[in-house]
């Protein structure tokens, strides 16, 4: 195929993969399922019998800050709100987004309404409190004489409601209620359960902008709060930024390129070969199937800066073309090595940004060589050649720069505190946003936000009695563990574990879970294949706070599974994600050193001189090292500053490819190199310039290894100067 032909066909096949966009847009998820992979998660997601949903949280207060609970016309407003809710009959406070399929609401109110509802009293048409306390029921809803309603309404009660609110009805037990008043409150919880489908988290900021139109047509104040509120914020930020990012990559690209080029029609083709790298690997990638987070759009700058190595170095330097397209050959395969590693991480956000910005990169290095290099040559001819008059560096040695430079670096990574951020929400957020101010005060008042569920997956069969008391056993002792949050009545103590409760009479799991209500919080909690029961999933609520007493009981958990005779697994946002940082701090260094012996390999097979592949892996890994200690400095260092790194690393490689060759360094060469790494680095330092923090961090740790990158490559590159240069 002659070179024409071969161009022709690449720019059609890569337009063609960039048009699917227009029938598979893409859809970025933010939730933690595209963070890291939870098997308990995933088994229950795709074994439920109940479907698996989504929690989501909206709170409410009244407008003058007023007690809620107790004011029943405030009760009642609130009941038929919830009522116009679902039905849609009131269009200011009806739920009219389908991006969202609703699963189900639960209102402490409508707990409360079942449990009157189950002593011939209605919540609904009474006209003031002594119609439904009256006759006194003295034990409340949590005596021990309490009916299937009323404990639920108990529940729903201790979880909705703020902490120190009277509990009056619910349990007279507590100190200062009674049986004759109702609990008393000045603002509430709603728990919404959302259908998980293939569209569920994308849009979960709709709920928030629902709660702001019923604010504005209401007497309530409602906002949208939680975990699950936190990520859809954080996918807003992030889309947001990235929007921002990538308008502005491009003006800066093209102003740096055509200043640096001094040729405008070659820095409008290379904007335009990046275009066709992003349209063509997202349109793939979304026709493929291939389920990105809005963590991936991270690499969008990353490709773009990446992309304008090849247009200074054909463009400005001296090389000839055989030159270039093995320097650019080496820092391609090089930069790929070290990226790849991030494809067998353990993380998912790793692996799957870690092979956008592989793919990206390739891409990037097939457009330069098969597309634009002789469009980018022709130009270099017809400039005047006045203007690119070349000559060789001259001065004095300055050889020892190259290892006093490894040593600044070594020092760097030395001299880094340990330690590393557990990964969870709050990463994903800006330090002075109110979600999280929001997010504190709702774990200051209510046990349900101060939790998190740890999760515990447990084969059984649903019609063995053995299992089944076996599994009463397990449930029990998970409920003595230190971590769990236990309920306190003033009477007795209930650990919140929440799987199949014992019910009497029943002797099977299918029997007690078929027979039994479903809790505020759950449904049915059996897990099923082919239509028989091949597990239960147990829910356990612990400390939200607390990393490293979640991640002990996750493994107490899969000792008292064996122990018991059980095998299932164990899982959890905050228990997985204590142990994704577990392993990152103990892989971390050798994550490093690997990354540098798949560099050295790469570079020695293509360039067959074992010192110049040396001195590339070395700098890689001098500057890996030295940009995962300047981490801890920016943000901290954590999973999401991993791929930072070995991206830096992949950086150097690039930048060393160009200077680890015995050529002379030149005035041409010199400013090619430099012309592209201030490119580049313009672009990263717009993404450190963001509001979402794995993108502002990256943008700060990559604008650092590129400069870093640079200097080192010349450094190397005064290594190379004659031996009378004096």
């Amino acid at each position: 195929m002659r070179p024409e032909q071969l161009r022709l066909a690449l720019v059609v096949g890569m337009l063609m993969s960039a048009g699917l966009l227009i029938t598979n847009p893409l859809d970025p998820k933010m939730n933690t399922e595209v963070i890291f992979d939870d098997e308990a998660i995933i088994r229950i997601k795709e074994e439920s019998i109940d479907g698996s949903s989504y929690q989501l949280v909206l709170r409410f207060r009244h407008d003058d800050g007023a007690m809620i609970t107790n004011n029943l016309s405030r009760v009642q407003d609130l009941m038929q709100l919830e009522r116009e809710f679902s039905d849609g009959t009131n269009p200011d406070t009806a739920w009219t987004y389908d991006e969202l399929d609703i699963k189900r609401i639960v209102t402490p109110f409508s707990a409360w309404s079942d449990a009157f509802e189950s002593r011939n009293r209605s919540l609904e048409n009474a006209t003031q409190w002594a119609n439904l306390l009256l006759p006194e029921i003295e034990d409340g809803w949590c005596g021990s004489e309490s009916n299937a309603e009323e404990l639920t309404a108990f529940e729903a009660t201790l979880l909705m409601l703020p902490e120190g609110a009277n509990f009056g009805i619910a349990c007279p037990a507590f100190a200062g209620a009674s049986a004759t008043q109702p609990p008393a409150a000045n603002e509430i919880l709603w728990l919404i359960d959302v259908n998980s489908t293939d569209k569920e988290d994308g849009d979960w900021d709709k709920l928030r902008i629902w709660a702001e139109r019923v604010s504005e047509n209401s007497d309530y104040e409602i906002s949208a709060v939680g975990v699950n509120m936190m990520y859809g914020k954080a996918k807003a930020i992030a889309e947001d930024d990235l929007q921002f990012v990538v308008v502005a990559s491009f003006l800066v690209l093209g102003t740096m390129l055509t200043i640096g080029l001094r040729d405008w029609q070659s820095a409008l083709a290379t904007l335009g070969g990046v275009g066709l790298v992003i349209g063509a690997e997202f349109g793939l990638l979304s026709a493929l199937g291939f389920e990105l987070s809005i963590i991936d759009g991270i690499a969008l700058p990353i490709i773009m800066g990446v992309a304008v190595d090849g247009a200074f170095w054909y463009s400005r330097s001296s090389r000839n073309r055989d030159e270039v397209r093995s320097m650019l050959f080496i820092a391609m395969v090089t930069t790929v090595a070290a990226v790849s590693l991030a494809i067998f991480s353990p993380i998912r956000a790793q692996r799957s940004l870690g092979l956008v910005m592989a793919i990206g990169i390739f891409l990037d290095w097939v457009v330069t060589r098969y597309v634009l290099e002789d469009f980018f040559l022709a130009r270099r001819k017809m400039r005047d050649d006045s203007e690119f008059i070349d000559q060789e560096l001259s001065g004095y040695s300055v050889g020892w720069s190259w290892p006093v430079a490894l040593l600044v670096l070594a020092s760097i990574a030395v001299m880094s505190p340990p330690g590393v951020n557990v990964l969870e929400v709050e990463q994903f957020l800006p330090a002075d946003d109110p979600a999280l101010d929001e997010m504190e005060d709702l774990q200051s008042k209510y046990v349900l936000a101060s939790s998190t569920i740890a999760w515990v997956v447990v084969d059984v069969e649903g019609g063995s009695e053995a299992d089944y008391i076996a599994l009463q056993n397990l449930q029990q002792q998970l409920g003595q563990h230190p971590s769990v949050i236990s309920l306190e009545t003033g009477l007795l103590e209930t650990p919140m574990v929440i799987g199949v409760p014992q019910v009497e009479n029943a002797s099977t799991i299918d029997v007690a879970a078929e027979s039994s209500g479903d809790s505020v919080i759950f449904q049915d909690m059996r897990l099923a294949r082919d239509g028989e029961t091949s597990g239960v999933s147990i829910a356990v609520l612990i400390d939200g706070k607390d990393s490293m007493a979640a991640m002990q009981f996750a493994e107490d958990a899969e000792w008292l599974l064996e122990e018991n005779g059980f095998t299932g697994i164990t899982g959890g946002d905050l228990p997985t994600g204590a142990r994704a940082a577990e392993i990152f701090e103990e892989s971390r260094v050798s994550q490093i050193l690997f990354a540098g012996v798949a560099i050295f390999i790469v570079a020695l097979f293509v360039v067959r001189t074992p010192l110049q592949a040396a001195r590339i892996a070395v700098g890689a890994i001098a500057i890996g090292a030295a940009v995962d200690g300047l981490a801890s400095s920016f943000g901290g260092r954590g999973v999401n500053t991993a791929l930072a790194v070995l991206l830096g690393m992949g950086f150097a490689a690039d930048y060393l490819a160009h200077s680890s060759a015995e050529h002379a360094p030149t005035k041409l060469d010199m400013s090619a190199r430099w012309w592209a790494a201030l490119s580049s680095a313009s672009v990263f330092i717009l993404l450190a310039t963001t509001t979402f923090p794995p993108a502002k961090n990256s943008g700060q740790l990559l604008s650092l290894s590129i400069v870093l990158s640079v200097i080192l490559a010349t450094c190397l590159a005064f290594t190379h100067l004659p031996a009378n240069h004096e």
